[in-house]
């Protein structure tokens, strides 16, 4: 397990991303190592969403001599062969063909990126196997031949979770988990993270909700305005005066058996 916390998961140096006409990541440095548990912070609009889909490929950034994008020690993916490696949850519920999937299939459709298991796909004996253990470690084997759409959001969220995780558990991108989810549900999202965190499975948090940042996240990134503006560990920067900075509001905090609450 220590070797595979030091192999690097992400680097990026100097990366620069536009939307359209708009520059809206600005010099950003990020060094991330697989296995490390990390809270990406900030206000709505920051650039967190324009980061994660730079860090899957889904936007470029501007080219530049100084520019470095390295992504599990390479700089071109095949995005099919990435997401194998690299395991999303956006903050979106299923889309159309999913609701319409059972919740092993659908866990199932991690391996092919696929919205549902199509005729053309082949599911091998080896995929069931592992789409059995992943429901076993999300705690998900209830909701096994139950269709996606009729499940609660929660279900749905710890679902997509089991997706992202089913062709490899290396490293976990969750954007904004706890969006849409009851109160209830996000304990148990929360309890999921632990476990898997606990387990060994890299995560990479993007949130605005200080509560969803588990005791086991042990470093923060801040942004705001497009870039990073502190990177460091969680005792020093989940303060009451660095959020109230990063939010532009007062913040109060508060700690209770290593969660923190923000009001």
């Amino acid at each position: 397990m220590h070797s595979q916390r030091s192999e690097p998961f992400l680097q990026l140096s100097h990366v620069n991303v536009a939307r359209g006409e708009n520059v809206v990541l600005h010099d950003v440095n990020l060094s991330v190592n697989a296995g490390e548990h990390i809270a990406i912070l900030g206000p709505n609009g920051c650039g967190k969403s324009t980061l994660i889909k730079t860090i899957t490929c889904e936007c470029y950034p501007i080219v530049q001599p100084e520019t470095e994008v390295s992504i599990f020690g390479r700089s071109r993916w095949d995005l099919t062969e990435l997401k194998k490696r690299l395991g999303v949850v956006s903050t979106e519920l299923p889309g159309k063909q999913t609701l319409t999937t059972t919740g092993r299939d659908a866990v199932l459709t991690g391996f092919f990126s696929s919205s549902t298991l199509w005729p053309n796909l082949t599911v091998t004996n080896e995929m069931l196997t592992r789409a059995d253990e992943v429901l076993a470690l999300i705690d998900a084997e209830p909701f096994r031949d139950k269709l996606v759409g009729h499940m609660s959001a929660g279900q749905q969220r710890r679902i997509m979770i089991g997706r992202a995780l089913v062709a490899s558990s290396q490293m976990l991108l969750l954007d904004e988990p706890s969006n849409a989810l009851d109160i209830a549900a996000q304990q148990e999202l929360r309890s999921l993270m632990r476990r898997l965190a606990q387990q060994g499975t890299g995560i990479l948090l993007i949130t605005h909700h200080v509560s969803d940042i588990i005791p086991e996240i042990d470093r923060i990134l801040m942004m705001k305005d497009g870039r990073i503006i502190a990177d460091g560990p969680k005792s020093k920067l989940l303060t009451a005066p660095a959020l109230s900075d990063l939010f532009r509001t007062e913040v109060h905090l508060t700690e209770k058996d290593g969660f923190h609450h923000a009001w």
